[in-house]
């Protein structure tokens, strides 16, 4: 099998699996329990926490452990419009986030904001020149995505930053990174988000496991209440095991220094094989070194997906949390149909090698050439 599907989800290395393993057969105490084990548990805790600061540019205690991406963008949102609901109930975001923050918008919606979704330009970014005009007095969010899951677009997220200060906005800001960590450089200080959402199993660590920047003095009320776990801000017992997998797995991906510059020129080399043979075909968006989603005008990407599949080959039509519908996101690039509906996602990791896009080519063009012939 060909895994070519890694925005979605990624193998989990085998330095993170070996963590997991240990918290889960040695070091199982838990993390608030004061005798001998709850003490090595706490420590490993806190040793994780470091790890995830650092890769953040951050403090350890501006870092908190979520259940991955979908929680971490729920907090974001509804936590920060909880503490500024006395300033003013305007937000901005995007037509082309993830559902985590779509849906989270339009509950926020139901209960008296006003969101204003921005429409992405032609490299499938929103302009730092489209946030400022939409920013008001009463603005009291902005949230975007640093890069998108479906094109690989690059949001300037320190231009947005920028915006907001010389506008005089009270606005907090919060970026969903999850698509950038570790493939990207990724520093929360000049970044200027005051809340960042990441996710393990984009970088080859276990499934509902996840961490959030939430810059110092920024008292973001929890969405999880109870034990009072994660510094009053994020209760319940800690996914331990998880937690140590991904420090490891950061830890592991920070080794493989190269790793994003192999996966760009992936990237590259399927683009270079391919326009050549396959004329019609369109790059949508691009910007980030793992994401290439391509279009075929006139085919339909879930017959190139089956096809593929039956190849051993797994690529997408973009974001699995779609679950077949069409994609929002090349919607709102306002792409025609026939571009929408023969567009496919290929997502590339850490492990990905150049065989590997030779056989995505292959596949593409012996798909590309026999549907040719049906049709």
């Amino acid at each position: 099998m060909i895994y070519l599907d890694n925005a979605a989800t990624t193998q989990v290395c085998p330095q993170a699996a070996q963590a997991a393993l240990d918290a889960m057969t040695a070091h199982y105490g838990n993390p608030s329990s004061t005798h001998g084990p709850g003490r090595d548990a706490r420590a490993a805790l806190q040793n994780a926490r470091r790890t995830m600061a650092e890769s953040l540019g951050a403090t350890p205690d501006e870092v908190f452990f979520t259940s991955g991406g979908s929680e971490g963008d729920n907090w974001a949102l509804m936590g920060a419009c909880r503490l500024m609901r006395h300033k003013g109930r305007h937000i901005v975001s995007g037509l082309t986030e993830h559902d985590a923050v779509r849906k989270s918008l339009d509950a926020l919606e139901t209960q008296g904001y006003e969101v204003t979704r921005l429409a992405p330009g032609p490299d499938g970014a929103v302009s730092p020149e489209a946030v400022a005009a939409a920013l008001r007095p009463d603005t009291v969010l902005v949230s975007l995505m640093l890069v998108n899951n479906e094109t690989g677009a690059i949001t300037d997220i320190p231009a947005v930053a920028r915006a907001i200060k010389t506008a005089d906005c009270q606005a907090l800001l919060h970026t969903d990174a999850i698509q950038a960590y570790m493939k990207l450089p990724l520093d929360v200080k000049p970044l200027g988000a005051d809340i960042v959402t990441v996710s393990g199993h984009k970088i080859h660590a276990p499934k509902g496991v996840g961490a959030q920047y939430i810059r110092s003095g920024l008292r973001l009320s929890p969405l999880i209440l109870g034990g009072g776990q994660e510094n009053d801000r994020r209760s319940g017992t800690e996914n331990l095991p998880g937690i140590l997998a991904l420090a490891a797995a950061v830890e592991a991906y920070q080794a493989d220094a190269d790793a994003p510059a192999r996966m760009a020129a992936l990237r590259q080399r399927v683009i270079d094989r391919l326009t050549p043979a396959l004329p019609d075909m369109l790059v949508i968006g691009g910007g980030a070194p793992h994401i290439l989603c391509l279009a075929f005008p006139g085919y339909r990407s879930e017959v190139l997906l089956n096809y593929l599949d039956g190849m051993g080959v797994c690529v997408s039509k973009g974001s699995a949390c779609k679950r077949g519908a069409r994609s929002h996101v090349l919607q709102a690039m306002a792409l025609p149909a026939r571009i929408i509906d023969g567009a496919i996602r290929i997502s590339f990791g850490r492990f990905n090698t150049e065989a590997d896009a030779d056989a995505l080519c292959d596949g593409l063009l012996r798909a590309c050439a026999t549907l040719r012939k049906a049709l």
